[in-house]
């Protein structure tokens, strides 16, 4: 297989009521660390109600970010781009683009939380016409092109970029897909990356991932855009520890208030989830499909169960929570950088099997190899005996 990319979708989930300060600076920590480990990408969210998901700008969190690290690739997780002028958003990522010389990406939705979008007198179904009103003028604006539109929010006269991009010829853009086909189509239509933020939430989800990238491929196909899986992520659910039975103990500190952030709070009804008490919960997580709460072995098995469903993908993003205290959520994302990435990267022969075959070319003739070892070093034991011999 290609090479599979590993990242985090950071939402970012915290408990409302705690310190939103010092949350905001553990998100920025827990980038930094994922940058040092090796991991490719981190998506930024964009909320403003229900006081858990505290991000409002991605952007401005995208910059803070970008100065703690040097490789990790940062976007947009996602914009909600009908609650913006597609001119500003446009602007603001190609000057990030700029200050991370060449680490932004674009991700592009309606918005998540009705909350959210009720504020500007937006219905649900409002914010998805608008993406793709939004989305069209925010793609001709990248190719350069100058606009004049009438969108039912805002007025563009002869706009364009003032800058363009650092990346050649733009950086990348994803468009965020759930259950229904809206995502999958318009990502086809230009050529964008697809973000499948529920791929592992539900059933339903889950059977659809072959379905959304057959759809990318027939509207990519009608539209003469090329497409790559390679472009593709999926976004699912983590936390590992040495020992399962350590893996239930660690997600013990949060994951029930994760719950019921989704079950009474967030009006998302594509994160359905189920469970009422702790055991319940961790079950729902394991055995409904939804991710994976166990050992690095665990979590490998549901990589591959999700490559195996979707046909490929080029990257897999763990939804980052707080079941766990900081610390066992920074080790739970070292395990899978030491333990899952290696036996999905490396191409046809992956790292961990490149050094598993060495490991036992090596045993498989050790016996032989130690016997020579130790005969060398007799023999040239003897010779020297031999030349003290002679000079003697």
């Amino acid at each position: 297989m290609d090479r599979l990319r590993f990242g985090t979708f950071l939402a970012p989930f915290h408990p409302a009521g705690e310190n939103p300060t010092l949350a905001l600076q553990r998100d920025l920590e827990l980038v930094e660390h994922l940058d040092a480990c090796g991991y490719d990408e981190a998506w930024i969210g964009e909320h403003h109600s229900a006081g858990t998901e505290l991000i409002a700008s991605p952007e401005i969190f995208m910059a803070a970010a970008a100065e703690r690290t040097r490789r990790i690739k940062l976007g947009t997780g996602v914009t909600s781009i009908a609650y913006h002028n597609p001119l500003w958003v446009a602007e603001r990522m190609v000057l990030l683009d700029h200050l991370t010389r060449g680490r932004t990406m674009l991700g592009c939705g309606p918005g998540s939380l009705p909350s959210d979008s009720m504020m500007l007198g937006l219905t649900p179904t409002d914010t998805r016409e608008l993406m793709e009103v939004d989305l069209d003028i925010i793609m001709r604006l990248f190719r350069g092109e100058a606009v004049t539109e009438q969108t039912r929010t805002h007025n563009l006269v002869d706009a364009r970029l003032h800058l363009r991009p650092y990346t050649e010829p733009c950086f990348d853009i994803a468009v965020a897909a759930v259950a229904s086909p809206t995502g999958p189509r318009l990502a086809g239509r230009y050529g964008a990356g697809l973000l499948s933020i529920g791929a592992t939430m539900t059933q339903d989800g889950f059977d659809a991932l072959a379905h959304h990238w057959g759809v990318v491929e027939e509207r990519a196909a009608h539209y003469g855009q090329p497409v790559s899986r390679r472009d593709w992520r999926l976004v699912g659910l983590m936390h590992v520890a040495e020992t399962r039975e350590q893996a239930y103990r660690d997600v013990e500190y949060g994951i029930e208030t994760w719950f019921d952030y989704f079950q009474k709070t967030a009006a998302f009804p594509q994160m359905a989830v189920e469970g009422n008490r702790l055991r319940e919960m961790i079950d729902f997580i394991n055995e409904a499909g939804v991710g994976a709460i166990g050992t690095v072995e665990d979590a490998r098995a549901q990589v591959q169960r999700l490559w195996d469903q979707s046909g490929g993908f080029g990257c897999m993003l763990l939804l980052a929570h707080e079941w766990a205290n900081p610390a066992a959520t920074k080790r739970s994302y070292e395990l899978i950088a030491q333990h899952v990435m290696p036996h999905f990267q490396g191409g046809a022969v992956s790292h961990a099997d490149q050094t598993l075959a060495a490991k036992q070319r090596a045993r498989s003739t050790r016996e032989d190899y130690a016997a020579a070892q130790l005969q060398a070093v007799a023999t040239m034991t003897e010779r020297y005996e031999q030349e003290k011999a002679e000079r003697s």
